[in-house]
C-alpha cells in the first residue's frame, strides 16, 4: 500500500448510487470509523491522528454527507447506507476489525457487524442505539413531527437538525464552533434531505431497527468500550447503558459525565485515551 498521507486524506470508492469520500491512513491492526447524522468522518479526526501510527484507520462519510457525492435521487436510508458501507468493507478487504459507532454509525455498523461477525475484533460504542426507539417518548414525538411535510420543509430549507437540534443535544461546556462547520457542510438541499431523513429514520425505520436486534445473538463476544456522553438528553442515560451490557456484559465503561451527544466533538482529544487504552488491551 501507498506510505499513509495525512489524517484527512481522502480516496473515492464509486457505488452505483454515487462516490464515497473515505479516509484510509496509517498501517497496523484495522479500525473503522462509522458517523451519524448529521457529521462527517471529520467527527473522527483526533483519533485519526492519534491513532494512525500504530493502526489502520478507515474512516468513510456516508452518501450526502462530507466529502461524499449527494445525488438528488439517492437514497439516505440507514439500509442503503449500510449495505454502501458493507462494500466499501468488503472491497477493501477488511479482517480483524475494530468499529467505532456513533449515532447511526450504531445500527449501520452493527448490520454490518452481524453479516460478517467473524471480521469483527471489537466495538467502541458511543450514544448510539441498534434497537426500536418506539419506546422513548421524546424521540417518538420527534421522529413523529419531522416526519410530516412541515418538518422536511424546515430541515431542506432551514437547516433545522443542524441550526437548532445539535445544539440542544451537547452538553453545557460544548463550544459551538464545530456546530457551524457541520452546518455549513449541509450546502445544497440534497445533503439536508440526507440529514431529513435520517432524522426521520428514528422511527420510520422501526422494522429494520427491530430486525437487528432481534439477530443480536449472532453478534460475537468480542471486546467492547462504551465511551458514553452522560449529559445526551435522548440517549445519555442509565438505561441505554444497560442495554447494551445485556449484550455486551464484560464491556469497559467510560462515563462522560457534562459531555452530550456528540462524544469525538465534545471530548476532542480526551477522548484518544480510553480509546487507545481499549485498543492496546485487544491487540
Amino acid at each position: 500500500m501507498p506510505p499513509p498521507g495525512p489524517p484527512n486524506a481522502s480516496r473515492t470508492h464509486r457505488t452505483p448510487a454515487g462516490s464515497l469520500g473515505y479516509t484510509d491512513v496509517g498501517s497496523g491492526p484495522t479500525v473503522v470509523f462509522l458517523h451519524g447524522n448529521p457529521t462527517s468522518a471529520h467527527l473522527y479526526r483526533h483519533l485519526l491522528a492519534a491513532l494512525r501510527p500504530d493502526y489502520r484507520c478507515v474512516a468513510p462519510d456516508h452518501l450526502g454527507f462530507g466529502r461524499s457525492a449527494a445525488p438528488p435521487g439517492g437514497s439516505y436510508r440507514p439500509p442503503a447506507h449500510a449495505t454502501r458501507v458493507e462494500h466499501l468493507l468488503r472491497h477493501l478487504g477488511l479482517t480483524d476489525i475494530t468499529l467505532v459507532l456513533h449515532n447511526w454509525g450504531g445500527p449501520i455498523g452493527l448490520s454490518y457487524a452481524l453479516r460478517h461477525p467473524e471480521t469483527v475484533r471489537g466495538l467502541v460504542l458511543m450514544n448510539t442505539w441498534a434497537w426500536p426507539l418506539t419506546h422513548r417518548p421524546l424521540v417518538r414525538l420527534f421522529g413523529r413531527l419531522v416526519d410530516t411535510k412541515g418538518g422536511r420543509m424546515l430541515f431542506e430549507r432551514h437547516n433545522l437538525f443542524a441550526r437548532a437540534v445539535m445544539p440542544w443535544t451537547t452538553g453545557p461546556a460544548s463550544s459551538g464552533d464545530w456546530i457551524d462547520a457541520y452546518a455549513a457542510a449541509l450546502n445544497t438541499r440534497p445533503r439536508r434531505r440526507a440529514c431529513w431523513t435520517f432524522a426521520r429514520s428514528l422511527i420510520a425505520e422501526t422494522p429494520w431497527l427491530r430486525a437487528l436486534w432481534t439477530d443480536r445473538p449472532r453478534l460475537p463476544d468480542v471486546p467492547a468500550l462504551l465511551c458514553w456522553g452522560m449529559a445526551d438528553p435522548a440517549f445519555g442515560s442509565e438505561p441505554c447503558l444497560r442495554r447494551w451490557q445485556s449484550l455486551l456484559p464484560s464491556a469497559r465503561i467510560h462515563r462522560a459525565h457534562g459531555v452530550g451527544h456528540y462524544v469525538p466533538e465534545e471530548m476532542g482529544a480526551d477522548l484518544v485515551p480510553p480509546v487507545r487504552s481499549f485498543l492496546a488491551s485487544t491487540r
